[in-house]
């Protein structure tokens, strides 16, 4: 086959669509860490993948080699699934099977125009790839492991830095990642987000290493992580931690949203629930010195029209106890209060003397955690008792 017709069936295999998601079906097949792939995750494979297609159809048909930009490239790619866990091994696999399947590609494209010079060509670029993929990506795994492993500092930070944005393949990477740092994640985790109170400067990174020592000795077996977003801390931590924690802020005079209520494989989605609140809660749910919590966040997801769970989970998130049937005559006296806006004239629609219906607000405060008289407790809680029995958010 003359290098005319091989760029022919090279623009005949990038103009298709279906050649990329071949190879990602292959690779999601038949390598078991890729199986376990998020939607953002499979995303990253899928440019990875256009692009190494398109470089090696490329140099099938030019008879080149790789150059010292592919090696490059291939270094970072094995340094980030260092970071984020990807045993190599996988990486390697899912590569051997790409490969496989461009070839199967390219044999079923140009049928009966292939000749021995074309297939030796094939050949000695497929096995020069994979020796030098082996070799380069096994080197910069290694030394990124390495690295990782002796700036503990640093690797707990980027550890935690790769756990809310996503970048770990599975639960098993992310054991394995802690495996290899001797570290014990916190489960249940709270996961915190601080930022000051006001417009004064601060060290952000001297603030998350200050309150991981001000928490530190609380967190029992579990390790601590912290690290920055911008102007805010962001601390993961034991969830028995999070009163700690509140008290840890006030006498700061910072505010702060605390997420105790996600798995341990959602860390990403607390993090985004968390900074979502920060960024849309109004200035009196933060008064006086209080922590918001999932409630809190939960709350001004919906409002914000991008809930995350369906009304049912918010409202008993909210509520509590008080969803129990044996606390149903303090749902009822919320409910009463909330209607008429007085202890007393609640009391009075439900036959109540006022010193039991107060009796039954205070029972209310500590059940929830959230004061009726407060603004924002009560705007909280009105919501989360309409939402209650209602059908699921639509999309949630």
């Amino acid at each position: 086959m003359a290098h005319q017709e091989r760029e022919r069936v090279r623009r005949e295999l990038l103009g298709d669509p279906r050649t990329v998601e071949a190879v990602i079906a292959a690779v999601h097949e038949r390598v078991p860490a890729y199986a376990a792939l998020d939607d953002g995750r499979m995303a990253e494979v899928r440019a990875i993948t256009g692009k190494a297609l398109n470089r090696l159809l490329y140099l099938w048909a030019a008879d080149g080699t790789l150059q010292a930009a592919d090696l490059r490239l291939l270094r970072g790619i094995a340094a980030a699934r260092a970071a984020d866990g990807r045993p190599v091994q996988a990486v390697l696999r899912a590569y051997r099977v790409a490969l496989t399947t461009i070839t199967e590609l390219i044999a079923a494209r140009a049928d009966g125009l292939v000749d021995g010079a074309d297939i030796f060509a094939l050949t000695r670029l497929l096995l020069t790839t994979l020796d030098t993929l082996s070799e380069v990506m096994s080197t910069a795994y290694a030394a990124t492991a390495e690295y990782l492993a002796s700036d503990r500092t640093r690797a707990l930070r980027d550890l935690l830095d790769d756990l809310i944005a996503r970048r770990h393949a599975s639960a098993g990477a992310i054991a394995d990642r802690a495996q290899r740092l001797e570290v014990q994640l916190p489960d249940p985790y709270c996961l915190l987000l601080a930022e000051p109170g006001g417009p004064e400067p601060f060290a952000a990174e001297a603030t998350a290493a200050e309150l991981l020592g001000a928490l530190t000795p609380s967190a029992g077996a579990a390790t601590p992580l912290a690290t920055t977003r911008g102007p805010r801390v962001v601390l993961l931590l034991p969830a028995a931690v999070a009163d700690e924690a509140a008290a840890a802020l006030r006498a700061r005079a910072w505010r702060g949203c605390a997420i105790t209520r996600e798995p341990s494989d959602r860390v990403a989605a607390a993090y985004r629930l968390a900074a979502d609140a920060l960024d849309t809660a109004p200035g009196h749910a933060h008064q006086p010195g209080r922590l918001l919590t999932d409630a809190d966040a939960h709350v001004l997801s919906l409002l914000a029209g991008r809930a995350t769970a369906t009304a049912d989970q918010i409202a008993r998130i909210v509520l509590g106890p008080l969803t129990e049937p044996a606390q149903r005559h303090l749902l009822t006296a919320l409910c009463a209060y909330l209607d008429t806006g007085s202890a007393t004239a609640a009391a009075r629609d439900l036959h109540l003397h006022p010193q039991s219906m107060r009796y039954r607000l205070r029972r209310i405060a500590r059940l929830t955690t959230r004061d009726p008289r407060r603004p924002w407790h009560r705007l909280t809680l009105d919501i989360a008792r309409t939402l209650t029995n209602r059908p699921a958010l639509p999309g949630a």
